[in-house]
């Protein structure tokens, strides 16, 4: 196996060990993963449609997350 030395900030070298500890592996073994899903297509994001481009930035999320804004407007919308 060859070997590979990277440069990243300490913020993301810690969250690259915590995120290899929590799942049971190391960094080297998450990167080689990601460098394959990346290789294979996987992780990439497909063209927005013309109707979902039109929509894009319609409604103003301020600081919630979407599937909060959508349960609230399911709430509204079913008198929940």
């Amino acid at each position: 196996m060859a070997k590979l030395t990277l440069n990243a900030d300490a913020e993301v070298i810690a969250q690259a060990k915590r995120i290899a500890a929590e799942r049971g592996t190391s960094v080297s073994a998450l990167f080689g993963r990601f460098i394959k899903a990346l290789a294979n297509g996987q992780g990439q994001r497909k063209p927005l449609g013309r109707l979902a481009r039109r929509a894009s930035g319609v409604i103003d999320l301020k600081g919630r997350s979407d599937k909060a804004v959508l349960a609230e407007a399911l709430k509204d919308k079913y008198g929940l």
